[in-house]
């Protein structure tokens, strides 16, 4: 870290005090800068979002190499979300503790997080994670990656039921096979969680502030399931994993 990128940031994260301040370290030919960039979190005492639009105007700048943060009153050691978050940027974490002054770098391992025992992370590390990642990890399908907030399903916006057509997904007819989506309803008014069957009875899910696991196919939560999915590109060629 350049003495002048750290000076500027550790400026923003005392200016922005108690809040978390966040920003951009960009590469402009041989120059390094930092460019602060608006907290848009609904809690930015305890997190950050970046301004899409500081991002885009950061981008017409240079080349992004990093995204910054402070941890007001906190240490510098990165927390489950960061670790997450910096694994999908694919760029190094800049943190700093703040006012203690102390600034702690981690960058993405590039190492697919594992399906079984990740930390919950909304929007990051989630139910819908979990299914995306098996079908890339075990069906080389590629589904697209949602925006979604969290408690999104207590504010109508009923995302499974709108997006799995678009996302190529149809209606289960018969029993279920491997790879096949379960969306269930889980204290919520609407359906709001996701598993992948896994066969003989197993399924692969991750509860909302839990470890993602496998877990026995029956009872409760069959009595919650909505519908069953499968992609259209699903070849059942695979066997049992």
């Amino acid at each position: 870290m350049r003495k002048h990128i750290l000076k500027s940031i550790r400026a923003h994260a005392a200016r922005d005090y108690p809040r978390e301040a966040c920003g951009l370290v960009v590469q402009i030919g041989r120059r390094h800068v930092y460019v602060p960039c608006a907290n848009l979190a609904l809690d930015p005492k305890e997190q950050f979002q970046l301004d899409p639009q500081d991002y885009a105007q950061a981008e017409d700048l240079g080349t992004i190499i990093g995204i910054v943060h402070s941890h007001p009153d906190e240490t510098s050691r990165a927390s489950d979300h960061d670790r997450a978050s910096c694994e999908v940027s694919g760029l190094p974490w800049h943190i700093l503790s703040w006012p203690e002054g102390d600034l702690n770098t981690i960058v993405p391992t590039g190492v697919p997080t594992p399906l079984i025992g990740r930390p919950f992370v909304h929007g990051v590390w989630d139910c819908y994670a979990i299914v995306r990642d098996w079908h890339l990890q075990e069906r080389g399908i590629e589904l697209p990656n949602y925006e979604r907030t969290d408690e999104w399903w207590t504010r109508g916006e009923n995302l499974y039921a709108k997006n799995y057509v678009a996302a190529g997904f149809e209606p289960v007819t018969g029993p279920l096979q491997p790879g096949d989506m379960i969306v269930m309803q889980v204290q919520a008014a609407e359906p709001n969680h996701a598993a992948i069957y896994l066969g003989d009875g197993l399924m692969l899910h991750h509860l909302y502030g839990r470890l993602s696991e496998r877990a026995v196919y029956g009872g409760y939560w069959q009595e919650r399931t909505i519908f069953t999915l499968r992609h259209k590109d699903m070849t059942h060629g695979h066997g049992n994993h």
